[in-house]
């Protein structure tokens, strides 16, 4: 086995996910189990069922958000199952339970994932319950039951947090150092010989949006844990600085953009862009070891002992390569990477001796400059008012128009399994309500993954119960299938699918009843499911993500327009908290995130329904580089690698800068653009004569891009308004 398959077992063997699949697994298998070899097999499935729907709001979070969604879930399923037990017996009522239950649940999207999971988890207690007609007598006391495997599941996950309060927080801060790993690594392929630039830039942007989705887990795990924030031990007090440092890092990372073209027509003939990519690539290993140790809560072992002798070596490469009597050509650009690549060597190891044996009273003393309330401020806090539901009843909310979607769907999936005669059509709604997704690329790639992965597993699951009659073999492949795809339901929704259907196929041969109709059932059941999800989706108030565009657009071009206020007001000399840089920089690093997921769903729908895709990527791009300019510049000045000066050509190419984002949001109809502030006078000490030339160089580079930005801009807008 490779090293890279090794390293890729161990990631996902200590990830939070594997966590999570084992913890589900245990959870709805105990009670299904000790009740079975009790005599009460059917007490058991319904507290399992209890628990396999609460599960469902178990993401990572903060442990009173988890406790809180619990609670709710455990509330709102054994509401569900009482209200379809009563109803069970009436189809017409029961149709318009199902109707307004898939709308009404819907909406509590409104609140955030976290709601939209306990919204899910009463939907699916309802549908596995028009399989399950009960007797007056037992609606009650099943939907106790319900109830009692919720509390279960519950009190499960908050008591192994309790054990372990740390370990959720270390795998998900170790996810998100691999993640600033990864991205380092798609850094390193731009100085590859024969690189395909335009594909680099691609991937980054994918790994820029995976990056973002994992610092925002560690921010609500952190940040509103209280128990971390309050930094009363050196774990806690390590995960904390440990992030602060990461996202510094990821900082110098991103502000390393350069013109790649130029580079490689200068340089890649010899060699040394290469050199650089081995370099690059060296560092992203050694953070790789970081966060695994993190994740694995494990000692941290340098691969690397010396970072900086490579860097050393590379560098006498670079004199000789400049001393070389047949060179012209300036190395200046590859010296500015050169440096920079040394000042991250210098934050990957700030970020190691926080690992070292002797590390106490270095975590006390960096930990004393952070607040809680300093933090607290990097998190946003979800309210729960009914306004807020209201006000989203309008066809201009995407959620209401997916509440809408989901009606209609349940209703088809409904008739149309109630006009088939014995047939069992709960699987069909199940299918829907997991398949029907807010944007159509995302229903369009489900139900893709769907399909396929419930034909690879019927197929598996046939073969195994062919081949096998040993019970307890299929019971113990039962549990593996269990694990596996729970494991991979956040990570790959095709292998938790392949691995779901056997699994459910043993659990029936249990039940008495043919694997092979069984097989026949489901395999029709997913097709038709998928096919009501896809057109209603594809048909009903679809939402296209080219029509959302101008939504991300202008909070980037916010953001940006804020970063270079800071900017300027650091190089006229006016006091900038580092607080409020890191906040600025923080909101363009989501909402950059933002616009390239959005950008990434929009290329996997239909071709027809896509616009301007290549301004859009253009954007984006152009974007990055911005931001990574006013990255390099502002960092430099806070750190006091450079001092506050600036000429008033400088600043007229700043304020040019920030002219052109505020035309690219007029453009987009910005209904809250902030005034433009008054010129600030230059400092007395700031003449022409003291003017830094690199720095002119650089803000005219940025006056350039934000220039470039809003042509774009102007270009997007006005192909909007001729499609509208």
């Amino acid at each position: 086995m490779s090293a890279t398959s090794v390293r890729q077992l161990r990631y996902f063997f200590s990830s939070q996910e594997f966590s999570d699949g084992l913890r589900t697994t245990l959870a709805i298998l105990v009670p299904g189990l000790v009740l079975g070899l009790l005599g009460q097999l059917e007490t058991g499935v319904a507290m399992s069922v209890g628990a396999l729907c609460v599960s469902l709001t178990d993401t990572p979070g903060p442990p009173l958000h988890k406790r809180n969604g619990g609670l709710a879930a455990v509330a709102l399923t054994g509401l569900m199952a009482l209200l379809t037990g009563l109803v069970q017996p009436y189809p017409w009522l029961l149709g318009a339970l199902v109707v307004s239950v898939s709308f009404w649940l819907t909406m509590l999207l409104v609140y955030g994932n976290r709601a939209g999971a306990v919204g899910t988890a009463g939907l699916l207690v309802m549908i596995l319950m028009l399989d399950k007609p009960l007797p007056p007598s037992q609606v009650l006391s099943n939907a106790g039951l319900v109830m009692a495997g919720g509390v279960w599941y519950l009190a499960l996950a908050l008591a192994l947090s309790r054990l372990r309060p740390y370990r959720e927080a270390q795998q998900a801060l170790g996810e998100a150092v691999l993640a600033v790993a990864g991205f380092l690594r798609l850094k390193a392929e731009f100085y590859r010989t024969g690189t395909n630039l335009e594909a680099d830039y691609r991937r980054l942007v994918a790994q820029q949006v995976r990056v973002s989705e994992k610092q925002d887990v560690v921010r609500e795990l952190l940040f509103k844990t209280r128990q971390l924030v309050s930094e009363s031990s050196d774990t806690g007090r390590r995960l904390v600085l440990t992030f602060v440092d990461l996202v510094d890092l990821y900082e110098q990372i991103t502000i390393t953009s350069y013109d790649y073209g130029e580079l490689h027509r200068r340089f890649e003939a010899d060699g040394l862009l290469d050199a650089f990519a081995s370099e690059i690539d060296a560092l992203a290993a050694e953070l790789e070891q970081v966060g695994f140790a993190i994740q694995g809560n494990y000692t941290y072992r340098p691969a690397r002992p010396d970072l900086l002798a490579g860097l050393n070596q590379l560098k006498t490469r670079l004199d000789a390569f400049e001393a070389a009597p047949a060179q012209t050509d300036s190395v200046l650009p590859l010296r500015k990477i050169l440096v920079n690549l040394r000042n991250l060597t210098t934050r990957l190891q700030s970020m190691q001796r926080y690992f070292a044996e002797a590390a106490a009273p270095l975590l006390t003393l960096q930990a004393n400059g952070t607040t809680g309330l300093e933090l607290d401020r990097f998190v946003a806090h979800q309210q729960f008012t009914l306004r807020q539901l209201t006000g989203q009843l309008t066809l201009r909310s995407g959620i209401f128009r997916h509440a809408l979607r989901m009606l209609v769907a349940s209703l088809i999936g409904f008739i149309i399994t109630e006009m088939l005669a014995g047939y069992h059509g709960y699987w069909v709604l199940m299918t829907i309500t997991y398949m029907l997704k807010p944007a159509f690329s995302l229903t369009k790639q489900r139900n893709a993954q769907r399909i396929m992965g419930t034909l690879l597993g019927g197929i598996l699951g046939a073969v195994m119960l062919w081949l096998i009659s040993d019970r307890l073999v299929l019971l113990a492949l039962m549990v593996g299938f269990m694990i596996v795809s729970f494991s991979f339901a956040r990570l790959n929704y095709l292998i938790t699918v392949v691995f779901m259907t056997p699994f459910v196929l043993i659990l029936f041969s249990f039940m008495g009843e043919g694997y092979v109709r069984v097989v026949q059932e489901r395999i029709f059941d997913t097709v038709l499911g998928c096919g009501i999800a896809f057109a209603v989706g594809y048909l009903l108030f679809p939402r296209w993500e080219s029509e959302q565009l101008q939504g991300f657009l202008r909070p980037v071009l916010r953001a940006n327009l804020e970063y270079l206020r800071t900017l300027q007001q650091a190089l006229l000399g006016s006091p900038v908290a580092l607080l409020d840089y890191k906040l600025a920089r923080k909101e363009v690093y989501v909402t950059s995130a933002n616009l390239g997921a959005a950008f990434q769903r929009m290329l996997s729908e239909p071709r027809t329904k896509q616009r301007h895709p290549a301004e859009v990527h253009e954007f984006v791009v152009l974007n990055h580089i911005l931001a990574a300019n006013v990255a390099a510049i502002t960092s430099a000045l806070l750190a006091g690698e450079i001092r506050p000066t600036l000429s008033a050509a400088n600043l007229k190419a700043l304020r040019q800068a920030q002219q052109q984002l505020r035309r690219g949001l007029l453009r987009l109809g910005e209904p809250n653009l902030p005034e433009e502030p008054q010129p600030a006078p230059l400092p007395p000490a700031t003449t022409p004569e003291t003017d830094d030339v690199q720095l002119g160089e650089q803000l005219e580079f940025i006056q350039k891009l934000s220039g470039d930005i809003n042509r774009v801009t102007e270009t997007v807008a006005g192909q909007e308004e001729q499609a509208g």
